[in-house]
């Protein structure tokens, strides 16, 4: 910063109506390059964080959905015991049987509508999401999986048939599975978003200590700087006396 900046009022009063000891690059060209850099990561680190909390709330809903088809797979096997006991007959297994169906159809209708922003959250073909949570762009990514009745083994589950319980458990142990691995991720993007605060804190720490006027010392300067303007306007009030005085004196003299 020049001395003939630093020393106008102009700038004390620009600098504390704004808070800013930087307003133009005229005040500190190196040290506003340096501030703007850390303004852009700033901001975009912040922009990071939501884009973590993005991906905690998307995870959230899949693990609604994910909850919803667990509820149905304990309801499908305690039918699947009950349609075990040899003293059923062939219609009553039918009328448990449709109870299963509809199960089923509700899973697949959870699947088909768990939806985060218009994007199915178990579609086979596109389980993979990117999520941008650092300031340069790069991310993580989460695979959900799919969860569809034929990915569960049990789009043909039948008691009416011969029927194993065992696909039922494989059914939830893939659900576990799944679920699992949402917790997984949404831990990560816990640590990310504290990770990501505590560098925007010191960013912007550091940012300030640049960019910032202290504004306690700024009025303390500029009361100087006003003095010393006040003394010199005073010193060339003097001088101007004083040489008008003599030369009166050597005009009386001649």
């Amino acid at each position: 910063m020049s001395i003939s900046r630093i020393n106008s009022i102009d700038y004390y009063y620009t600098a504390i109506s704004t808070g800013k000891r930087i307003n133009s690059a005229a005040d500190d060209a190196a040290g506003l390059a340096i501030s703007q850099k850390l303004t852009s990561q700033i901001k975009g680190t912040d922009k990071a964080t939501q884009n973590a909390l993005d991906a905690q709330s998307m995870l959230k809903t899949a693990e609604g959905s994910l909850t919803t088809i667990t509820d149905s797979l304990h309801r499908m096997r305690e039918l699947s015991l009950q349609a075990s006991n040899s003293f059923y007959t062939s219609s009553d297994k039918r009328h448990i049987q449709n109870e299963i169906d509809e199960l089923k159809s509700h899973i697949a209708n959870t699947v088909d509508t768990a939806n985060f922003n218009t994007k199915n959250l178990f579609d086979q073909n596109n389980s993979d999401f990117f999520f941008a949570v650092s300031s340069n762009g790069s991310g993580e990514t989460v695979s959900i999986g799919g969860a569809l009745l034929q990915s569960l083994g049990i789009a043909d589950f039948d008691v009416t048939k011969a029927f194993d319980i065992g696909d039922i458990d494989k059914a939830l142990d893939t659900v576990s599975s799944i679920t699992s691995g949402l917790g997984a991720s949404y831990n990560r993007f816990e640590y990310t978003i504290e990770s990501n605060l505590n560098s925007s804190l010191n960013l912007q720490n550091a940012n300030s200590r640049i960019a910032d006027a202290d504004i306690g010392m700024l009025v303390s300067d500029m009361k100087k700087a006003e003095v010393m303007d006040y003394y010199k306007l005073y010193m060339q009030k003097k001088a101007r006396e004083n040489n008008e005085n003599l030369t009166k004196k050597i005009l009386t003299s001649i």
